[in-house]
């Protein structure tokens, strides 16, 4: 299939859009005085020769939608477009109003009608529904219409009337080319759309500005007294939180020191009641080694009397063991000689048995067989054969019984492998969430040591040593700085939505930051995250306009913290203002996927579910597994009991498992079991048949044998044979007689052997048996001695290694923490009595947390001080008489202000892109018009200079390829620049959206070859796109496909 007929057949079973026309009727327009012409959803050509009417259709078509008579370039007045010799002309359009892009189908239907009447004395426009009844007839209805459609009928993208293809051709300007290029991409209109508005915008400002001219004297007054009363509040604030911290800071030390003590204390509580535990099983070990000792010195001493005694009797018990050996192995080489002729014998009797049976079968078939051993034969067959079926029976039953445990067998063998894996998550669960206890109970000693660990406690360290050395005291980490303002319920989200941030350190310059990353690496803190900020800058204000809507809670606005620049800091870096918390993932869907709230980069839910949209791309990522609980969470106890009660819970789990395990491994063993008495039973049916089923074979065989024997065997060679088989077997008997007698001389040498050992040995069996008896105790004894042993040995050193040293350790850790707290009690009450800080709350302050706070406030109130010459209430008493003369009207001009000042930068903004999209525009413009280009061979550059308002086209033909390129398209032959204008335009079409398009000669000069080319550029292209195409020229197009997406009409010839 051509792929133009491919894309063709895909675009018939596509729907056409809303706004297609459908049929266009003239009566007494121009040239035509009744005129119908109906198109189809696609491709439409109209063609005919020069003053038939064509171009006709198309400034119809422009009437109809609401332009001007001289947007046409047709004529001055609609009137002008009245038939000669008629008093009115009629223009009716009829468009499609179907699928999502329908136009108020509730009202119009399936299809609009607009009807356009001219007169001498005016006009009048009318918009019918699907039924032809009126519905509307204001301008405004029909521009309304219009604006829906995106239908611009001055935009020659939309229609390209043969005085804009004209007036292009020959536009040598590059300023002119421009305008072109503006005015289809819409540009224009927005650039002076926007250019209306700075305009407005700026009178406004002129208004307002002239209205506030009285009252600007005092309110600059004003402004001046308020701003110096908050720097005189701010001074007098600085001043008492500093009184405030200088009293908590020697005592938060005393108290830092008790919360270390606490656990350390209770550390040696436990160590100490393990002493006495160990104690006591060291005791029993010794007693245990004791009494095994003294049982292994009396147990040797019994088994040397014993060896003593069994010595020279176990020398001559060897000896007649020795005879005893020898006389047995005579006996066997004599026994298995005599077994050996034996079977001689008896093979050759057998012989002689077999041949006197030949010959007395010979003789009885001499007779014949009576009928009644005929049918007992046969009954024994039958007999057999069904025992044979009843044993196969019982041999496919037990194979069925098999099968059946073979699938017990191999289900619980898998039931037992997923309980193991399972054992094993539990197993890994549990370590992590008594790895997480450790981490709270460290938490609950110190906050800051959750962001950080020990390793931010030393850097805090380091930093106040060397805080000389920094501008500024560096901030950190956040996480100690910021606490939730309500319940720990967003603790958990807010930890997966700015986790990362909580451990990093502020500081103010490029300097410190190398100061302070010095600092974490001599205390060993790698990968410090530092942000550098300016500690200035005042609390950022965001413009509601540019936050989430009010009913959202954002992560910032369940954050609290006193100093402005880590709220700074987590807005820039961390978009905690954009950043929304929603209950479950229901609600956060409704509110980033449904609703697309403005301003919300992301949503988190309260089990950490984050949620977001990208270029049209909904994503939903679920909770990191490795978070378990919110580092900003209040509750520390809380959490921990939690997770303890988590723990208990999968150690119960684990045992449940274990047992679930046992009782599978059981059930396993108990089916290995019959499975395997299963087996024994069938293989020991199945030998029994095929031993039975090889008998009956035989007694066949055997019945068949006899009835072919040949009545005539010789009977009198069977008889010689059998004699002198008879003569071989008497000359063996004879020697096998000898031998018996030299047989009988072995035993008795035997039995006189094994007589004298069993007298020697009944002599000493009781002490035999009693060393035996003696040397199993002791091996017993010495092994219960080692285990004893081994214990006392293992228990010692627990003791010593472990118990004993961590005693030792935690006393002196004890003691020293007890020395620093007295000396800090005494320095703390030497400066201020406790009672001063009796109500101040130390939970989630530390030294050195209000060392840096202290800093900060004695280098603000050291550069405050000798700035102010008034106190605060003076100020007051001012700012007060001068606020009530101007308050009425200020708070009026304030609001004009702010929302000028608001349309003032979503102006700006729209400024930005509108250059943005004009960059884009133009490289889009350059791409698609040397991709169109190329089908001729062709290139091309289009350059567009948005600041001097100029567009350059430069065209390079095939064969002129070492030639520079043509700067101008006047240059070119008339088909090639047709050509070149078709692309250009075709560039444009493809940045541009409408529901149809229309263009009226844009093959003029061009020769047979451009045309054709120019002919399937400009269908494959209206068919790639989908929309509707008119296409009008009066040359033929017989070389167009034709197709379900292509129309062709020919205009009448025009009356001589």
């Amino acid at each position: 299939m051509d792929p133009q007929e491919e894309v063709v057949a895909t675009r018939v079973a596509s729907p056409a859009k809303a706004g297609t026309i459908t049929r266009i009727k003239l009566e007494n327009f121009m040239c035509h005085r009744s005129l119908s012409i109906e198109f189809i959803d696609y491709v439409n050509f109209i063609t005919g020769q020069n003053g038939s009417g064509k171009s006709a259709i198309l400034t119809a078509l422009c009437v109809a939608f609401g332009i001007k008579a001289r947007g046409t370039q047709r004529a001055t007045t609609l009137k002008e477009f009245i038939k000669n010799g008629c008093s009115q002309a009629l223009v009716v359009v009829e468009m499609k109003n179907e699928g999502v892009d329908a136009f108020r189908p509730d009202l119009y239907g399936k299809k609009i009608t607009i009807e356009r009447k001219i007169t001498e004395s005016g006009n009048a426009s009318v918009l019918k529904d699907w039924q032809g009844k009126k519905v509307a007839s204001r301008k405004e209805d029909l521009q309304e219409l219009v604006d829906h459609f995106n239908i611009d009928v001055e935009n020659p993208c939309v229609i390209m009337t043969q005085d804009k293809s004209r007036e292009f051709l020959h536009a040598g300007s590059g300023k002119e080319k421009f305008k072109f290029f503006f005015r289809a991409t819409l540009l224009q209109q927005v650039k002076d759309l926007l250019s209306n508005i700075d305009s407005n915008i700026e009178a406004a400002e002129a208004i307002v500005g002239e209205m506030e001219q009285e009252l600007q004297p005092l309110v600059e007054g004003i402004k001046h007294l308020e701003e110096k009363l908050k720097v005189v509040e701010h001074y007098e604030e600085m001043k008492q939180q500093f009184d405030v911290l200088r009293r908590m800071l020697p005592w938060s030390e005393v108290y830092d020191v008790d919360r270390k003590l606490n656990p350390e204390l209770a550390k040696l509580q436990k160590c100490q009641n393990r002493k006495p535990t160990c104690e006591d099983r060291i005791k029993k070990s010794k007693e245990a080694l004791e009494k095994v000792q003294a049982d292994h010195v009396a147990k040797k001493v019994t088994i040397a009397s014993l060896l003593e005694k069994t010595e020279g009797l176990q020398q001559r018990k060897n000896e007649l063991q020795k005879n005893l050996s020898e006389a047995t192995k005579e006996k066997v080489h004599l026994e298995e000689e005599q077994s050996s002729r034996q079977r001689y014998i008896r093979q050759k009797l057998e012989g002689i048995r077999w041949l006197q049976q030949q010959i007395r079968d010979i003789h009885d078939r001499s007779v014949q067989a009576s009928q009644a051993e005929k049918v007992e034969r046969e009954e024994g067959f039958h007999k057999l054969q069904n025992a044979i079926d009843e044993s196969a029976e019982e041999v496919k039953r037990l194979q069925e019984i098999e099968f059946e445990l073979e699938s017990k067998v191999n289900a619980t063998f898998e039931e037992i492998k997923l309980i193991r894996e399972e054992m094993e998550e539990k197993k890994r669960e549990h370590i992590d969430l008594q790895t997480q206890v450790r981490r709270l109970e460290s938490q609950l000693t110190n906050k800051v040591t959750a962001f950080g660990g020990d390793s931010v406690l030393r850097l805090l360290q380091i930093i106040e040593r060397h805080h000389q050395k920094f501008k500024k005291p560096p901030l950190g980490p956040i996480g100690a700085h910021v606490a939730l303002t309500g319940d720990d319920n967003w603790a958990f989200a807010l930890e997966v939505a700015i986790g990362k941030l909580l451990n990093a350190f502020v500081v103010t310059c490029h300097e410190d930051l190398l100061i302070l990353r010095d600092c974490a690496k001599s205390c060993g803190y790698h990968n410090l995250q530092i942000i550098i900020y300016d500690f200035e800058r005042p609390l950022l204000s965001i413009p509601e306009h540019m936050l989430p809507d009010h009913g959202l809670a954002t992560v910032m606005s369940v954050l609290y913290s006193e100093i402005p620049t880590i709220m700074n800091v987590l807005i820039d870096q961390g978009s905690v203002e954009r950043q929304v918390l929603v209950k479950d993932y229901d609600a956060g869907k409704i509110v980033v996927f449904e609703r697309r709230s403005p301003n919300v980069k992301e949503a988190y839910t309260m089990d950490g579910v984050r949620m977001f949209t990208r270029g049209g791309t909904q994503t939903t990522l679920p909770p990191d597994t490795r978070i378990r609980s919110g580092r900003l969470c209040a509750a520390v106890d809380d959490q921990i009991s939690h997770v303890e009660e988590e723990i208990l819970k999968i150690s119960g789990e684990i045992r449940s498992a274990e047992t679930w395990k046992y009782s599978s491994e059981a059930n396993l063993q108990k089916f290995k079991d019959q499975l395997h008495n299963t087996k024994r039973r069938r293989v020991g049916i199945q030998r029994r048949v095929t031993a039975q089923e090889l008998h009956l074979r035989d007694l066949k065989n055997s019945a068949q044998d006899e009835a072919t024997i040949e009545q005539d065997s010789n009977v009198d060679e069977l008889e010689q044979e059998i004699l002198k088989e008879q003569l071989e077997v008497q000359s063996r008997e004879d020697s096998l007689e000898k031998l018996k007698i030299r047989l009988d001389q072995a035993q008795e040498k035997i039995d006189e052997a094994m007589k004298s050992v069993d007298i020697l040995v009944e002599s000493f069996k009781d002490d035999i048996q009693a060393l035996q008896d003696a040397e199993n105790a002791l091996v017993s004894i010495e092994e219960t001695m080692v285990q004893a042993a081994g214990a006392v040995e293992h228990f010692k050193n627990i003791m010593e290694v472990k118990i004993i040293p961590e005693i030792i350790q935690q006393e002196n850790k004890i003691a020293g923490l007890r020395k620093e707290r007295e000396r800090k009690f005494k320095e703390a009450s030497s400066l201020f009595p406790e009672e001063e800080v009796a109500g101040m709350d130390f939970t989630h302050v530390t030294p050195e947390l209000i060392r840096t706070r202290i800093a900060r406030l004695e280098e603000r109130i050291r550069r405050e001080e000798g700035r102010h010459d008034e106190s605060a209430d003076q100020l007051r008493s001012k700012i007060h008489k001068r606020t009530q003369r101007k308050e009425g009207k200020q708070r009026k001009f304030q609001f004009y202000r702010e929302k000028l000042e608001m349309l003032r930068q979503a102006l700006s903004l729209r400024h930005a892109k509108f250059q943005r999209n004009a960059t884009l525009l133009k490289r889009q413009l350059h791409w698609q018009f040397n991709g169109h280009l190329r089908k001729k061979g062709m290139s091309g550059k289009i350059q567009v200079d948005l600041s001097s308002e100029t567009l350059s086209i430069q065209v390079q033909m095939p064969q002129d390829s070492s030639v520079s390129m043509v700067r101008d398209t006047r240059g070119l032959s008339g088909g090639e620049r047709s050509f070149s204008t078709l692309c250009f335009v075709l560039a444009l079409h493809e940045m541009t959206e409408a529901p149809f398009r229309a263009m009226d000669e844009f093959d003029v000069f061009m020769d047979a070859v451009s045309r054709k080319i120019s002919l399937d550029t400009a269908v494959d292209f209206a068919a790639s796109h989908g929309c509707q195409w008119i296409f009008i020229t009066p040359h033929d197009i017989s070389m167009v496909k034709t197709g379900p997406c292509v129309k062709k009409q020919q205009m009448a010839a025009p009356r001589p």
